[in-house]
């Protein structure tokens, strides 16, 4: 078969792999900084492009933030984004104008995770799933019924949104359980501690069991515990997977996040498994291939 080509973009950094069928293990081109613009974007895609054996009959892309079809709706780290049809800026990438067998296909960088997660990691098997990344931000994706739920415009499960407090003014640009919950509150929780530590340290000192570093981690854990009951009690899926850099730290943070589970739960709820992702950081661009292999429908696992 024909090469597909996958870019897993982030906001600050570029991944491109590559595979011939589905199923293949993807073949890496080369990782490097976020693009500066769009056409910048446009000519990096072309040139991973040029290193397959033939030119690519689909383009995958993870993007960091709302995707409506091929068009980026609004990316807060890459704002040139916003209002680009993706299919449009990469036609030049194809030996012809796209058609059902040149086609380009995008998606939100948490779905396109879970949709490799439920195809060959963590939530295989699986028609309900639930995967919350923790990183800079917050990204996070259900599994219905056998499909990546995406909303009206693409920006469906958006829980860095969520909120567990009524007196919580809000934000232009960030959630809630985003500012309580991801890699910036726990750098912010380890930076108080004696002598200071990012978030990385913050959760090694737990994993060892100093008092002052489980206290510091209590209030994100509570925050992106009281969220998943909420998103638990809602959807009931068969698992809870944790991704992003939080991933490394599911030993530390699952019993923890079942302390607060458990009690926000009816009792059929409460055994929801709890577990790290199977793809690690490879997830987005395992996602971005596979969905370039199934194509336009790409979150219909089970049809």
């Amino acid at each position: 078969m024909s090469p597909v080509l996958g870019i897993d973009l982030g906001g600050t950094r570029l991944r491109a792999a590559w595979s011939s069928q589905p199923g293949d293990a993807p073949r890496a081109l080369g990782e490097e900084p976020a693009p500066r613009s769009a056409g910048d974007l446009g000519a990096r895609v072309a040139a991973y492009a040029r290193q397959l054996p033939q030119p690519p009959t689909a383009i995958g892309l993870t993007i960091p933030g709302l995707v409506d079809g091929t068009v980026c709706r609004w990316v807060p780290n890459l704002p040139y984004l916003d209002g680009v049809d993706l299919a449009n800026l990469l036609k030049p990438v194809f030996a012809d104008p796209p058609t059902q067998h040149g086609h380009v296909v995008a998606g939100n960088d948490a779905q396109l995770a879970l949709l490799a997660e439920a195809a060959d990691g963590a939530a295989s098997g699986t028609r309900d799933a639930i995967l919350v990344a923790v990183g800079t931000g917050i990204g996070s994706a259900v599994l219905s019924q056998g499909r990546i739920a995406r909303g009206a415009h693409g920006g469906a499960c958006s829980f860095g949104w969520a909120c567990a407090d009524l007196s919580d003014p809000g934000d232009e640009r960030l959630g809630w359980l985003e500012r309580n919950a991801s890699g910036t509150a726990l750098d912010a929780a380890g930076a108080t501690l004696d002598p200071p530590r990012d978030g990385a340290g913050l959760i090694a000192a737990a994993r060892a069991g100093d008092a002052a570093a489980l206290r510091a981690l209590e209030p994100a854990v509570a925050a992106l515990g009281a969220t998943l009951a909420g998103a638990v009690a809602l959807l009931d899926p068969e698992v809870v997977l944790l991704a992003g850099g939080v991933a490394a730290a599911t030993d530390v943070l699952e019993p923890l996040l079942r302390e607060q589970l458990a009690p926000r739960l009816p009792r059929h709820l409460r055994a929801v498994p709890v577990r790290a992702g199977a793809h690690g950081p490879r997830a987005g661009i395992a996602g971005a291939l596979i969905a370039a292999h199934r194509g336009p429908t790409w979150w219909e696992l089970h049809r």
